[in-house]
């Protein structure tokens, strides 16, 4: 102990301190420091420097010295991006804000790290005065109308007869009334109430609103409503795109995040793209509990795409989420044309994961079925080149399979990582939880779950998203999910764990997912649906404690407990499961029973 001490004395006396006082960069001014924050990082060289904002708000405006593009997946292709801190190309700093707040203006991303290495950022707030997403409280609401009150401060708008604009320093964007999940309810303890997240807490004649102002910040709303929100709740008025992440995670290493809110952002909460390595701890996507807000980000809040090596995650909360707390995935690339018996052309299949630096020389890639999302085989990559934004050439160093043609995907197998996923708080969110495609080591344990949708979901697409990823080890235990799990209907939430790959044709013989395990888990379900399970070999769901809530009505499609679809191996045993837990049955679907080892009593296999 004493040695690993002194080791890490000597490491902090090594590190050179830099004060950003001492390079003008001064707190509580409100004037931009963009300017003088970057100049200072640009100055960097390789050694280690650990650089210091004294506890204060410091603001960042966009600088047209700092606009750089940027294709960020699941992000709208708007570019150049506005950039406030961007370190590129740099090794060993450490960012200490010691607690200050950083405070955002208009559409920008907060920190990017480009072809970074043994980068860290800690103790900082991130936030903005005026949010790019707008809230209400809800007055009055019935058949004929909706009285809301906003906050004129935080949400500066002006009414017309076909909605509202809302207000900010060089920007404004409209909104009006929605049916879906672009409107979102929450009520005093920040939970989505049952049955309106993919849903609507909003229907009826949504065309024809009369929108008028009756008093500063008070909005009436007419129109023949068949569905309103609860007197007392709060709306989230989504009115801008994604169109940057909060931070931004690129071809980097090593990289460590801790202390950290993230109170808003204009896009994804934290995007990791093509990076190895990556440790966050205590990094929170919540609302700004001083601003008494409901909404954090637009979207995902921590969102990894191809990226590579371990990703740790522990003492992570999230809540007001427009979309999943965590997602990691790959991107698949459907075939174009066979160019030759060593190259194909292939595309980037959706507008918002386009222009990617999806593979380098010495990549493994596998050759996907579409239909039955199954291997043919793998190839190893020569020379990768992007012809345009959509589309890329690949060259393989040996001869690549006859059968190829548009009819299959390509999967970079280099570039997927382990995940630890621990002690973690996932609030109510506008979608599901964990969203985990990737075939190396998961680990999702003692967390607790209070999401919307499913608390879980692992998917594998190369037909629609085509975010890629089978799974092969997954050990989820030790968790808590409890009574808002899977209240609301969203995609692919067929379950509290929803097992979900996008497979046209499923081969019963050869599952999609292998070997998850769901062990020593409490679940405390309203509604029938707890486990979906679609193409899996070895699947097990073991020690488990099913307790019923009668907080919500029953209200979802899925009229069993266990739905098992097209699986192999599959072992239900242990759990103990209170008499009035709703379904306590297993439907099985293209499969044989044999393929079931039950040791659960109280469950009937239909």
């Amino acid at each position: 102990m004493l040695l690993f001490v002194l080791v890490a004395c000597n490491s902090d006396e090594n590190v050179k301190q830099i004060n950003v006082a001492d390079f003008g960069i001064a707190a509580n001014t409100n004037q931009s420091v963009t300017a003088l924050a970057n100049q200072l990082i640009e100055n960097l060289g390789d050694e280690p420097v650990k650089i210091v904002f004294p506890k204060g708000r410091y603001d960042f405006y966009p600088d047209s010295n700092y606009y750089k593009a940027y294709f960020e997946t699941n992000t709208y292709d708007v570019n150049p991006k506005r950039l406030a801190i961007l370190i590129e190309g740099k090794k060993n700093i450490t960012i200490d804000a010691q607690g200050s707040d950083f405070i955002y203006h208009g559409h920008i991303q907060p920190f990017t790290l480009d072809h970074s290495e043994n980068i860290t950022i800690q103790n900082v707030n991130i936030d903005w005065d005026i949010p790019l997403t707008a809230e209400s409280e809800v007055v009055e609401a019935d058949s004929i109308h909706i009285l809301v009150r906003i906050d004129t401060l935080q949400f500066p708008h002006r009414v017309h007869k076909k909605g509202l604009t809302f207000i900010g320093k060089n920007w404004e964007e409209e909104w009006k009334l929605s049916n879906g999940s672009w409107l979102i309810e929450y009520n005093n303890d920040h939970i989505i109430p049952a049955f309106t997240g993919g849903h609507g807490c909003v229907n009826g004649d949504i065309e024809n609103v009369k929108y008028t102002e009756t008093a500063p910040g008070l909005i009436l709303m007419q129109a023949d409503f068949t569905k309103t929100p609860a007197v007392g709740n709060h709306l989230i008025m989504r009115h801008s795109t994604r169109d940057h992440a909060g931070m931004f995670l690129f071809h980097s290493k090593n990289s460590k995040l801790e202390n950290i809110n993230v109170y808003h952002t204009s896009g994804l909460g934290i995007l990791s793209q093509y990076c190895e390595n990556i440790e966050m701890r205590n990094v929170n996507m919540i609302p700004n509990p001083h601003k008494k807000r409901y909404l954090s980000g637009h979207d995902d809040g921590l969102h990894f795409m191809g990226c590579k090596g371990e990703i740790i995650i522990d003492d992570c909360d999230a809540q007001g989420l427009m979309d999943d707390p965590i997602n990691i995935h790959g991107t698949c690339v459907p075939i174009v044309d066979r160019i030759n018996d060593y190259s194909l052309k292939c595309k980037f299949a959706h507008s918002m994961s386009c222009g990617l630096n999806w593979a380098e020389k010495g990549d493994k890639l596998s050759f996907i079925d579409k239909k039955s999302m199954n291997s043919i085989g793998n190839g190893m990559v020569k020379s990768f080149k992007l012809l345009t934004k959509d589309t890329i050439i690949l060259e393989f160093e040996s001869e690549i399979p006859k059968i190829l043609n548009a009819g299959y995907s390509i999967e970079n197998l280099s570039w997927t990582p382990n995940a630890t996923i621990t002690n973690c708080f996932v609030g109510s969110c506008r979608a599901r939880g964990y969203l985990i495609s990737t075939p190396g080591k998961v680990v999702i344990e003692n967390n607790v779950f209070e999401t919307s949708g499913s608390a879980i979901l692992i998917a594998g697409d190369a037909n629609n998203w085509y975010e890629s990823g089978a799974v092969t080890d997954v050990t989820i235990r030790n968790n808590e999910f409890r009574t808002p799990c899977n209240s609301s209907f969203y995609q692919f939430c067929n379950a509290i764990i929803s097992i979900y790959p996008e497979i046209p044709e499923p081969d019963s013989l050869r599952p999609f997912h292998k070997n998850i395990r769901i062990e020593n888990n409490s679940f405390a379900p309203s509604d029938y649906p707890i486990l979906y399970a679609l193409s899996v070999d070895g699947l097990s769901f073991m020690n488990n404690i099913i307790t019923r809530s009668y907080d919500y009505n029953p209200w979802h499609f899925q009229k069993a407990s266990f739905l098992i679809d097209a699986c192999l191996n599959v072992k239900i045993s242990g759990n103990k499961i209170g008499e009035d837990v709703l379904g306590k049955n297993i439907v099985l679907k293209r499969m044989n029973r044999k393929e079931v080892d039950l040791d659960n009593e109280e469950l009937t296999i239909q």
